[in-house]
């Protein structure tokens, strides 16, 4: 039998970094890293998956997302750690599981860093189009990485900001929509097929005119749309007080998400018909251009521009501790687990910027198979990891119970039900990007990765490593 001791050593050897996150901050973080260019553009291609039941599909994806914050928020409450995940994983499941689980949500994180930065270059071509992408790239990078390099509590104040603006924009948009369904629905078109209003949800094909399957298909985008709320367990390691911060930053989080994707969503369907809004800009642009204001769709891009800066920061700074978790366990060089007078473990920051580079560099040699390859492993990296979160929770409260310990202060509901059914769903939704022609490579990229961190893992660390203790 395990004991906590035995964690606490994990738990130990990843001491070094400064408690200072507040619990507004920390909230603002899971925000930050889950309201992004998923809502803001890809809520489009979700739409052209699934037409009006796209709400069913965010409402799938909000379920899972639930479920997840439950599991993660009990084992975080009972284990703070930047580690999170990846050292509960190690744990209560297997060191190999541990491993696995870090290093495919690094490498996860970091191609999402190269993606999201690729797009701040496209966005600031809206205002300066003769100005070369590279030099976008370059300056924002810089800057996310001084602000990151500077200490945790300037990337958490950055970080607040970044969130406000989207918040803010969400707001002013349910605020506008909702006018404009309810109150003056003429502002769209003069008849009444044209006019806004729920009615758009059936006179163009019915609620579901994908059928069950392109509802399904949508919820692989809204997972996707809601990643990034994990990133709070990870923050908890530095946060001023885990078990109080932990706790209020998850409850408020996913209600504030589940409300922000599924109005907006339902008032965006209900002012541009789906046929309108399943293009390839924002549909929160389509709906501007609907209600005929013209200047805003500078300020749409701003707003998108901030919500990719913002998930870059996120990302950036979670990408970073999971690598100083994997050098503090041995499984990565020790210089990447060393943190300088800051708190900051600086090593593991500039590495984790290499894709920052490979975004880059590909985006210029090879454009169009560039962006395949990144989002295909990252997309893998990214739900083996949630499901991974469930069957350790699974582990977890089984060996938590066996102990005889007293219940942590958070505690998920439904055990084991709804562990399972979590990891079962996500388990379906990977299965199901191999029959989507937009997702397919997702396994096909995803499971050779994953064999070949196995391999890795068992020629160099299947045997116990020396593990970095943090200085005294």
């Amino acid at each position: 039998m395990h004991s906590e001791g035995q964690f606490q050593q994990i738990a130990a050897r990843e001491q070094g970094l400064h408690r200072t996150l507040s619990a507004r901050q920390m909230a603002m973080i899971a925000i930050g890293g889950a309201i992004g260019t998923g809502l803001f553009l890809g809520s489009g291609f979700a739409i052209g998956f699934a037409g009006p039941s796209v709400l069913v599909s965010y409402a799938i994806g909000a379920f899972i997302s639930l479920l997840l914050v439950g599991c993660l928020a009990e084992m975080t409450v009972a284990h703070p750690t930047s580690g999170s995940f990846g050292a509960y994983a190690e744990y209560y499941v297997s060191p190999w599981a541990g491993f696995l689980v870090r290093y495919a949500y690094w490498a996860c994180i970091v191609l999402a860093v190269g993606a999201e930065v690729t797009a701040t270059a496209l966005y600031m071509k809206y205002w300066f189009p003769a100005v070369p992408g590279w030099i976008w790239i370059v300056g924002f990078s810089s800057l996310l990485v001084l602000v990151n390099a500077r200490s945790v509590d300037v990337f958490g104040s950055v970080e607040y900001g970044f969130s406000v603006v989207k918040i803010a924009a969400i707001i002013g948009f349910i605020a506008l929509g909702a006018y404009v369904v309810f109150v003056n629905p003429e502002l769209v078109g003069g008849d009444a097929n044209g006019r806004a209003g729920l009615h758009h949800y059936l006179s163009h094909g019915g609620f579901l005119p994908k059928g069950v399957w392109g509802m399904w298909a949508a919820v692989i985008v809204s997972i996707f749309s809601y990643l990034g709320i994990e990133m709070i367990a990870v923050a908890a390691g530095e946060a001023e007080d885990p078990q109080r911060a932990v706790t209020r930053a998850f409850r408020s989080t996913i209600v504030r998400l589940a409300l922000f994707y599924l109005a907006t969503l339902a008032l965006m369907l209900a002012i541009v018909p789906w046929t309108n809004a399943a293009r390839d800009e924002s549909p929160f642009v389509k709906v501007m251009e609907a209600i005929h204001l013209r200047a805003a769709a500078g300020v749409i891009n701003f707003v998108v521009l901030i919500a990719a800066l913002s998930a870059m920061n996120s990302q950036l700074y979670i990408t970073t501790r999971m690598l100083f978790s994997l050098s503090r366990a041995g499984h990565a060089p020790r210089v990447l687990g060393e943190v300088n007078a800051r708190g900051i473990p600086l090593g593991a920051l500039l590495l984790s910027t290499l894709g920052i580079a490979l975004a880059t560099v590909l985006s210029v040699l090879y454009p169009d198979a560039s962006f395949t390859i990144m989002m295909s492993v990252s997309m893998f990296g990214a739900l083996f990891t949630w499901m991974m979160i469930f069957v350790t929770h699974y582990f977890f409260r089984r060996r938590w119970t066996a102990s005889g310990r007293p219940a942590p202060a958070f505690r998920m509901r439904g055990f084991p039900v709804l562990t399972l059914l979590g990891a079962a769903l996500m388990l379906a939704v990977m299965a199901t990007t191999l029959f989507i022609p937009e997702f397919h490579m997702t396994l096909i990229f995803g499971v050779p990765f994953l064999i070949a961190l196995s391999v890795v893992y068992a020629v160099r660390y299947r045997r116990p490593q020396p593990v970095m203790q943090a200085d005294a």
